[in-house]
């Protein structure tokens, strides 16, 4: 569980240099083998949850398997679909050019469906896309390459736009869109980062369509909070809350813009404009999700409120400042109107999700053989 002590005299204990009190509950829980920088590549399991978009999650498993990495398997897992479509696409690509694994789950939510993935047994390393990107040829190296401190917790990449071809896409970039800069960043509480709103604004340390995690680390947690995430009332904070929870426990979380994926963005404004909401009631249902597991954060976090407002309402904010003067100012105030319901989404996606869990653990079928004929593998049939 993620806490946060304060320090008895008020002030940081020197050791570790916490920002304002804040203290990692526990050392990193660091396997000896990974005491030596230099050894073989670690094994990864990619995870990408879909429902109802087969063609989008071929392309994305399409660029998988160009990917330059000696040693991955990808696991899909298919939320709440309606139909048996991609079960039914997935079989009939077999054999896959990597291990391929599919699950589904009749409960929807892109936070369960991760929890689930991780039911399924993961490699050392756990990746999260999603199925509607494409990764670059060296994504999965990049973030091996990463992983090689073994301080390191958790790795985020960069996002690029797939194409800007529409006003939409173009105004999504302008309100920053999903890039956190071309500079590598490491984040811990060791070293702080200079901004006031640290570690609060998860937001800075990356994007769930780009995470990876430490499997052993990630199942010692729980996994993902289910009442956060895409698909639920909370519609986002799945991924900030994991973030903050990496950072708080001790160890170290590195952006790395060398792990590049290209991710298609909403052509039309109706889809921004459900976006914006989104993910401004995201980040509300992330910071209740953070007091609500941990109250000892409301404190530090309240000091932290007044910059975050700078942040949020200024016009020269990392946020803002990308804003061209034919921005839709509608944007803006959905994404705070957003914000606002954030708590009480949380509060509903809590209800809807309360006592559902992913046990017993999911059978996931492989795909990395030619599959038979007739009934589809689990029983299930085509709808």
């Amino acid at each position: 569980m993620v806490t946060a002590h304060l320090a008895e005299d008020g002030e940081p204990a020197p050791d570790r240099l916490p920002p304002e009190g804040l203290r990692p509950t526990r050392a990193p829980d660091l396997p000896a083998c990974l005491s030596q920088r230099h050894r073989e590549p670690p094994r990864i399991t990619v995870v990408v949850a879909t429902r109802d978009r087969t063609p989008s999650l071929l392309q994305t498993l399409s660029s998988l398997a160009a990917c330059d990495y000696p040693d991955f398997e990808v696991l899909v897992v298919d939320s709440a679909p309606s139909t048996a479509d991609t079960q039914l696409a997935l079989r009939a690509g077999a054999p896959w050019p990597f291990p391929l694994r599919y699950v589904a789950t009749s409960t929807p939510g892109l936070a369960f469906a991760h929890n689930v993935a991780l039911e399924c047994g993961t490699e050392e390393i756990v990746a999260f896309t999603d199925d509607d990107v494409e990764v670059d040829r060296y994504w999965l190296a990049a973030i091996g390459e990463a992983f090689a401190d073994p301080e390191v917790g958790c790795v985020t990449g960069l996002i690029l736009p797939a194409e800007l071809e529409t006003p939409a896409q173009f105004w999504l970039e302008q309100s920053g869109g999903f890039s956190r800069g071309y500079e590598r960043r490491r984040f811990s509480l060791r070293q702080p980062a200079p901004e006031p709103t640290f570690p609060f604004a998860a937001g800075r340390f990356g994007s769930g369509a780009n995470m990876a995690f430490r499997a052993r680390w990630l199942r010692g947690v729980g996994g993902f909070d289910p009442a956060t995430g895409a698909g639920s009332p909370a519609s986002g904070g799945d991924d900030l809350h994991a973030f903050l929870r990496v950072v708080l426990d001790g160890a170290a979380l590195v952006y790395e813009p060398a792990a590049i994926i290209r991710h298609s963005h909403r052509r039309e404004y109706d889809g921004l404009r459900r976006q914006a909401f989104g993910y401004g009631r995201g980040l509300g249902a992330y910071l209740t999700a953070a007091v609500w597991t941990q109250p000892a954060l409301l404190g530090p976090m309240v000091r932290r409120s007044v910059p975050a407002m700078r942040h949020l309402l200024a016009a020269d904010s990392v946020k803002n400042r990308g804003k061209e003067p034919d921005f839709p100012s509608e944007l803006t105030w959905l994404e705070r109107a957003g914000l606002i319901t954030g708590p009480f989404a949380y509060a509903a996606s809590r209800w809807r999700y309360r006592g559902v869990g992913p046990h017993p653990p999911a059978q996931a079928v492989s795909y990395d053989a030619p599959q038979p004929a007739g009934a589809l593998p689990g029983g299930t049939s085509p709808r």
